[in-house]
C-alpha cells in the first residue's frame, strides 16, 4: 500500500478518536458530575480538554486527511475517497451525538467552547466529505510529451 492510503487509514481511526473524546467529556459532564458532587467534579473545566482533544485528535486527522488529499489528487484513488468520506462521517455523526448530549449538561458546566465545538466540527466535515468525494472519480494520465 502507498503511504497516501496508510495517511487516510490514519486520519480515519483519528477522527474516530476524536469523536469518541468529544462524547466521553460530554457525557461525563452530563451523568458524572451529577452523580458525584465532590470538589473535583465541580471544578471540572471543560474548555482546556477539549482544546487538548483537539490538538490531539482533529487536528492531526485533518492533516493527515489533507496530506492524503494532495498525494492522490492526480490520478484520483476510489479507497483514498472512500476514506476521507468515512472520516467524515464519523466525524459528523460524533459531533451530531456530542451536540445531543448538551442537553443533558448542568449550567454551570456550559461555556461558549462547550456549544461551539460540537457545531464547528459538524460544519467541517462536509468539507472533509466533499474532497473525499473528488476523488472518487478516476484521472486520465497524460501521455508524456516527445521533446525530442
Amino acid at each position: 500500500m502507498a503511504i497516501e492510503k496508510w495517511l487516510a487509514i490514519a486520519s480515519v481511526g483519528l477522527f474516530a478518536m476524536f469523536a469518541g473524546e468529544i462524547i466521553s467529556v460530554y457525557n461525563f459532564l452530563a451523568v458524572g458530575t451529577t452523580a458525584n458532587e465532590s470538589d473535583f467534579a465541580i471544578s471540572f473545566e471543560a474548555d482546556p480538554k477539549l482544546l487538548q482533544f483537539i490538538s490531539i485528535g482533529a487536528a492531526p486527522a485533518g492533516v493527515t486527511a489533507a496530506v492524503a488529499f494532495i498525494m492522490s489528487r492526480q490520478y484520483g484513488s476510489r479507497l483514498i475517497g472512500c476514506l476521507i468520506i468515512l472520516g467524515g462521517a464519523i466525524l459528523f455523526v460524533g459531533m451530531l451525538v456530542s451536540y445531543s448530549i448538551l442537553e443533558d449538561i448542568d449550567e454551570t458546566y456550559i461555556t461558549t467552547s462547550v456549544q461551539t465545538v460540537p457545531i464547528l466540527f459538524m460544519a467541517l466535515s462536509p468539507v472533509v466529505v466533499v474532497f473525499g468525494v473528488f476523488l472518487l472519480r478516476p484521472k486520465k494520465r497524460r501521455p508524456k510529451k516527445e521533446f525530442f
